[in-house]
C-alpha cells in the first residue's frame, strides 16, 4: 500500500514539474519573440535618427553656404539688425 501511495505522489509531482517546464518554455518563447520585436523597433528608430541627422546636416550646410554667399555681396545686399 505504501508503494502504491508513493507511486501516486511521484506521478503527481512529475505532472506538476512537466507543467512548470511547459510554462517555462512558453515564457522563454515569449521573451525571445519580444526581444526580436524590440530589436526591430530599435533598428527602425536608429534608421530614422540617422536619416534625420543627415537632413539636419544638409540644411546646416545649405544655411552656411547661403550665409557665405550673402556676406560676399555685402555692397549690394545689406542686412540690418532691428533695434
Amino acid at each position: 500500500m505504501e508503494k502504491d501511495h508513493l507511486d501516486i505522489l511521484l506521478e503527481d509531482i512529475r505532472e506538476k514539474v512537466e507543467l512548470v517546464l511547459e510554462g517555462h518554455g512558453a515564457l522563454h518563447k515569449e521573451i525571445r519573440d519580444t526581444r526580436a520585436e524590440l530589436c526591430e523597433k530599435i533598428n527602425l528608430v536608429d534608421f530614422k535618427v540617422e536619416t534625420l541627422n543627415s537632413k539636419i546636416d544638409a540644411v546646416a550646410a545649405d544655411l552656411t553656404a547661403h550665409r557665405r554667399d550673402t556676406e560676399a555681396h555685402s555692397s549690394v545686399y545689406k542686412v540690418k539688425e532691428g533695434k
